[in-house]
């Protein structure tokens, strides 16, 4: 898994909460101007970063927003492999960190980007609305009902693993996600939603809240050398319950024969050819 999804920014977002809230930016190394782009310039994301205070954090979809006590607020999007983690300015710089904030105690907080697709950048608190603008359903932040999340589905169209990775209509939801979620509804990822009988809606709602409460519960997954951190730098408890992500060729959990990988829009899925109908 390249990007972090839902359960991953919920466990960053938790950790950071316990974590920064209350500290002090004393300075701002920005190494990547790609990274800080929407900022302006490395001068003004400074100069509205330096001695602001962290009052808050809150996720916003797949935003990690940090409330600053200027009346601002700091937004975050992680891209493609990018991670934020907890340092001490002794430890050893990573390769592609686009962004380290110092602290006045307590060290300091980096975005590692090396892609340079993140975005990290600081607004008024009150445009943060607009910014994140329309958000799908969000599993973890609010209590879905069955049949608003089968309306959302049903309404979308089309074939199940694009729905359920649209942040139209399931806030942060990716390729690893998605494939796990049809694999315990037993359902394809080519299927169409106007094909689906009322169980099996069913079946696709209790796993989709299922897998990602449990992904949250075990601290999300970590999937290969450059998969999903947390913010002190361990890896997810999730990952080894993973059961057909990136797992071709493996015996299926629940059949004996393999998980089949296949081509799907500009990536691949992982599936169970004889239990996924």
């Amino acid at each position: 898994m390249s990007i972090a999804e839902l359960p991953e920014l919920e466990i960053l977002r938790r950790d950071l909460e316990k974590d920064v809230v209350g500290k002090k930016v004393k300075t701002v190394e920005a190494p990547s101007a790609a990274t800080i782009k929407r900022a302006g310039s490395k001068k003004a994301l400074v100069s509205r970063l330096e001695g602001a205070k962290i009052d808050g954090v809150s996720r916003r979809g797949t935003w990690l927003v940090l409330k600053l006590d200027t009346g601002e607020a700091l937004m975050i999007a992680l891209g493609d492999r990018a991670y934020l983690q907890r340092n001490q300015a002794k430890d050893e710089v990573a390769k592609g960190t686009a962004v380290v904030l110092t602290f006045t105690q307590h060290g300091q907080l980096r975005l590692v980007d090396p892609a340079k697709s993140s975005e990290l950048f600081v607004v008024p608190a009150e445009e943060v609305d607009h910014i994140v603008g329309h958000l799908g359903l969000d599993l973890v932040d609010e209590p879905v009902s069955w049949t608003k999340f089968g309306e959302m589905v049903l309404r979308k169209g089309g074939k199940l693993k694009s729905i359920l990775m649209d942040p139209g209509v399931l806030v942060g939801i990716g390729p690893m996600y998605s494939d796990e979620i049809l694999f315990e509804a037993g359902l394809r990822y080519d299927r169409t939603a106007d094909r689906l009988s009322t169980q099996e809606i069913r079946r696709l709602y209790r796993a989709s809240v299922e897998i990602i409460h449990d992904a949250v519960k075990h601290g999300g997954a970590t999937v290969g050398a450059d998969g999903f951190p947390t913010l002190s730098g361990e890896p997810g408890g999730y990952g080894p319950m993973i059961n057909v992500y990136g797992r071709d060729g493996e015996m299926s959990p629940r059949a004996r024969g393999p998980i089949a990988k296949a081509r799907f829009g500009s990536g691949v899925t992982y599936y169970c050819e004889q239990t996924q109908i």
